[in-house]
């Protein structure tokens, strides 16, 4: 597809990047560390959440980057609006999405097409939306995992930078395999990432399936 004039201009110089999140944050940090570290090239600027009192937060002042709270709002369009305004005025080129419950709008992604990364928890296309571990249990598969991919106008249907997988054990309920997964997304966001930033992984060159 074509993106617009924005999302279609190529960033220049070190990438300036944005996270997005709602909840606690471990996936922020991990990336946070990886930047830090100088593991992924570029630089976290600024985190967004949308919700009062989220533990991203406190994390982002650990490592002194700026956060900002985008209030959310029924209106898709109207949330979208605000969050591109903030992310215009701090110049982002890049959007990780760690743990944010907001599914974004057309003009956001397409605003960002090819530069916004999301990490789900499951071996994508299998069991996309919410509580994909409780699906897989449901499901009685033997292995499970996470997903990084691109985003698109779906639902967790973008093309996969990378996954990793983990076993499906007989004892586990949503919460031993939630955290044996969350494992996995800590290796797996700043890798993706890196591959992106770097240039080795673009949207374009990708199809379901390939590069995992």
């Amino acid at each position: 597809m074509s993106s617009s004039a924005e999302g279609a201009a190529a960033t220049s110089g070190t990438p300036r990047v944005a996270v997005l999140a709602s909840g606690r944050g471990s996936n922020f940090e991990s990336l946070a560390d990886a930047f830090r570290c100088g593991e992924i090239p570029g630089e976290i600027v600024l985190l967004v959440v949308d919700k009062p009192g989220a533990g991203a937060c406190a994390i982002a002042e650990r490592f002194d980057i700026p956060w900002l709270l985008v209030r959310g709002r029924r209106n898709r369009d109207a949330f979208d609006a605000a969050l591109l305004e903030v992310l215009r005025e701090h110049k982002i080129d890049y959007v990780f999405l760690a743990g944010f419950m907001r599914i974004l709008g057309r003009g956001a992604v397409e605003a960002y097409w090819g530069r916004i990364l999301n990490i789900h928890p499951s071996l994508l296309p299998d069991f996309p939306g919410l509580h994909a571990q409780a699906q897989a249990l449901a499901a009685g598969v033997d292995e499970s995992g996470c997903t990084v991919h691109f985003v698109d106008f779906g639902v967790d249907t973008g093309p996969p930078i990378l996954q990793r997988r983990v076993p499906v054990l007989p004892e586990d309920d949503e919460a031993t395999l939630s955290a044996r997964i969350l494992r996995e997304e800590h290796r797996a966001y700043p890798e993706a990432a890196r591959r992106v930033l770097n240039g080795v992984v673009r949207l374009e060159d990708l199809r379901i399936g390939e590069n995992i």
